[in-house]
């Protein structure tokens, strides 16, 4: 279906604008996702901790090879073996529930089965998270509200056009937040999945 924001000149820049922050709310949300702990290991599941190093803080798979040998463990071997304490130290700050081990060469981290307490506790983790990034999506929308009624009290578009419009970003505000909660809803079994 084609988008009557999209045909209309004065409206098509702020569609885009929209769009584009609605989907960068969504992709926040799936990389967040990602690094949510199921019953299996992943190697996702360290993509949100940094280590202090070279005077920065870099994602752990910028420093080595990160793979899951098994269900149950992951392993990382550091290009560097200079940085495997400070790789260690990241992890045990990050407070993943994860005691890594180093054999000096590289890091093995087990990743013990989840209980049903602990899997509650990361659906309800989901569940915030989600809110947390549906209210991303609903402030996108009031901005853009708040654009097109700026526009047409200006009168750079008819009441009509605003109402069309405003009725196109509830439907992409619509469609962004069902995304969203379809993505939770498959997380949310992955993780209660014993």
């Amino acid at each position: 279906m084609a988008s009557f924001m999209d045909s209309n000149p004065a409206l098509k820049e702020l569609s885009s604008d929209l769009k584009r922050r609605m989907d960068q709310a969504v992709a926040t949300f799936q990389a967040n996702l990602a690094s949510t702990r199921t019953g299996r290991a992943s190697v996702h599941m360290l993509d949100q901790v940094k280590v202090e190093c070279y005077g920065t803080h870099m994602p752990i798979n910028q420093l080595g090879q990160v793979s899951t040998p098994d269900a149950q463990s992951i392993l990382i071997s550091p290009w560097d073996p200079t940085v495997l304490k400070d790789i260690e130290k990241a992890i045990q700050i990050a407070d993943l529930g994860f005691n890594p081990q180093s054999d000096g060469k590289v890091i093995r981290i087990p990743v013990p089965a989840m209980t049903e307490e602990r899997r509650r506790d990361v659906c309800k983790h989901l569940n915030k998270v989600l809110e947390e990034h549906r209210t991303a999506v609903r402030n996108v929308r009031r901005d853009g509200n708040d654009a097109l009624k700026k526009m047409a009290k200006d009168k750079k578009i008819s009441e009509d056009e605003e109402k069309r419009a405003m009725e196109e970003v509830q439907k992409m505000t619509d469609e962004e937040i069902r995304k969203m909660e379809e993505l939770s809803r498959k997380k949310e079994a992955e993780v209660m999945q014993v």
